[in-house]
């Protein structure tokens, strides 16, 4: 089985601010701002420094949709606001909502405000609700298996684009979720300043932000390196998982052209150095294939790789996406796996696709519906 992907990436040193930031929009969003700007706003609005807090408040604890939901704020003041930023349905408007009745996951397709699509999907589980955020609109790493990358990167999202998904999940939810995972469309270190200042308003004090435990937040980097060596230095305690997908170079390199930039030689000793620097574990991410890396000579490299120095292993069955021709192996091979690992000091868990039925998979929603309105514009221009 061969699964050949172009890669999208220089042979350059590639910087962490890797996309463009997108077309200009005629006012921030008011997710842009951080506690010092709001009161800075507050007060060229001609208001006092109290009102500023409560307008924190209807951001972060009461996850107003508009200004117009603010009833404690004097009129005029809310429709300063106005003129001066996008609220919550302006920075991100809903488009579409697919559900699974089976597993309660749901994805949420919304439009940002230069037309651009961008995705977030609520995972409950027994006793948490985890949200899965998009950092970029598309990614330009091109993993063979994902369809975020498909169209490659169109820019990457703002600060305030990247919080108001999770806003958007807690009016949804009626509270704030339990977890945070940037997983979505887009690598986070490819935005790497925009997803870490929203990731600390994540985790901000309510009313300055949404009091999410910094543990409870996770970024996923595709083996960006220079960002896990960045991020290695924040002194946060934000977790990080990493997309390994493959043992050995040859197989990494069919599944993810970042491995030609950042190969395995490379990326394990920045990963077993951010461990020791920070003392905390890294999740490697293992999508498993059938006839691919699935195989025990697969699981023997993976420990050979991963025993000496401490990590956990999460095992995904391959959720199929049309363009990819991989297969989903059997669950009992996907045990298999799991169990040898386990047999062989790896901590491993299997974790079962939630979403099959939603398009979860990374993009397919958003590539859909982009397909949609593409032949919606052609048949329109043909009339």
């Amino acid at each position: 089985m061969v699964f050949g992907v172009e890669t999208m990436i220089s042979p350059e040193e590639v910087p962490l601010e890797m996309a463009p930031p997108g077309k200009p929009v005629a006012k921030p969003s008011i997710f842009d701002l951080d506690s010092d700007e709001r009161v800075k706003l507050t007060e060229a609005c001609g208001e006092k420094g109290f009102r500023s807090r409560q307008l924190s408040e209807w951001l972060f604890t009461r996850y107003a949709g508009g200004f117009g939901e603010m009833l404690n704020l004097p009129k005029a003041f809310r429709a300063r606001l106005a003129e001066r930023c996008l609220d919550l349905d302006g920075t991100l408007t809903p488009v579409e909502t697919a559900g699974e009745a089976s597993s309660g996951t749901r994805k949420i397709l919304s439009r940002l405000a230069d037309g651009e699509l961008v995705e977030t999907v609520l995972i409950p589980a027994k006793d948490r609700v985890t949200v899965c955020v998009s950092s970029q609109v598309g990614c330009g790493f091109h993993c063979a298996f994902c369809a975020s990358g498909l169209n490659g990167c169109v820019r990457s999202l703002t600060r305030g684009e990247i919080v108001a998904q999770v806003v958007r999940a807690a009016r949804l939810l009626g509270r704030r979720p339990d977890r945070i995972v940037f997983m979505g469309i887009g690598e986070p270190f490819a935005n790497y300043d925009n997803t870490l200042w929203a990731a600390r308003r994540m985790n901000a004090p309510e009313p300055d932000g949404l009091g999410i435990g910094a543990r409870h937040i996770t970024f996923s980097t595709c083996g960006v390196v220079p960002g896990i060596k960045r991020f290695s230095g924040e002194g946060m305690q934000f977790e990080l998982s990493v997309s390994l997908h493959a043992p050995t170079n040859e197989l990494r390199d069919r599944l993810m052209p970042v491995n030609k930039h950042w190969n395995l030689d490379v990326l394990i000793p920045a990963c077993r150095a951010y461990t020791k620097q920070t003392g905390r574990i890294i999740t490697f991410e293992y999508t498993l294939v059938a006839g691919f890396n699935d195989g025990p000579e697969q699981a023997r490299e993976l420990v050979r790789l991963l025993r000496p120095f401490p990590s956990r292993v999460n095992l995904i069955p391959l959720n199929p996406v049309a363009e990819f021709s991989g297969k989903t192996p059997s669950i009992r091979t996907c045990e298999r796996f799991r169990d040898f690992l386990m047999r062989n000091g790896i901590n491993a868990t299997l974790r079962q696709s939630r979403g099959r039925g939603v398009n979860a998979s990374c993009g397919q929603l958003r590539r859909a519906r982009s397909l949609a309105d593409a032949g919606e514009r052609v048949t329109e221009q043909n009339r």
